[in-house]
């Protein structure tokens, strides 16, 4: 039965449907208090797109699926004065391998290793009104493609804040049961659930 056809207040096992402003935002690659980024404001779940191969036939046509592409995730964040979240993702990009260049002789360049080492794993977990996780998106080998650190008015009250723009090569959504035990999709498989 749908969530509102029944009282809470008679049934305990009744649960409330996700809500959007339940989140936390993980970066493994931030030591300390700060890995568990307080200062999120937005973050986008990941998404992926399934490419299609076209095949003619007289006059039909035929679509067999193609390979899977991970979408871009995006994160906001507040970016408060302790931690600095402008330099810790500045200094991030510096650990990726890249630095303006001071000379013409300063040849190293980024790498996708020290990039995704220096942001480490990212997760997305979505949590209930008791702070247990219902489910949580792990984002592999991922790494900042795009920094935004925001814009400044002399009219505005609002608190200034950094868009973060992640690519990664694919993600995994561990989701829990009622009773807090981890769903398993069928066979086993990890691809989506674990």
């Amino acid at each position: 039965m749908p969530f509102w056809t029944k009282n809470h207040s008679e049934d305990a096992t009744l649960r409330d449907p996700k809500r959007k402003f339940r989140f936390i935002v993980n970066f493994d690659g931030i030591s300390g208090e700060n890995a568990t980024a307080w200062y999120a404001k937005a973050a986008s779940k990941p998404s992926f797109q399934i490419g299609a191969a076209e095949h003619k036939y007289l006059n039909h046509t035929f679509f067999y699926p193609g390979s899977v592409t991970w979408q871009d995730v995006s994160i906001t964040l507040v970016d408060p004065v302790d931690p600095d979240v402008a330099a810790t993702f500045s200094d991030i990009v510096v650990q990726a391998g890249y630095t303006p260049p001071p000379n013409v002789n300063e040849w190293a360049t980024m790498s996708k290793a020290k990039a995704s080492t220096a942001l480490g794993a990212v997760t997305v977990t979505q949590i209930d009104s008791d702070g247990n996780s219902l489910e949580k998106w792990t984002l592999y080998n991922s790494w900042l493609s795009e920094v935004k650190y925001g814009d400044l008015e002399y009219g505005g009250d609002d608190l200034t804040e950094v868009a973060l723009t992640l690519k990664y090569d694919w993600a995994m959504l561990k989701t829990e049961n009622t009773d807090g035990s981890a769903l398993k999709t069928s066979g086993g498989s990890e691809f989506f659930k674990i």
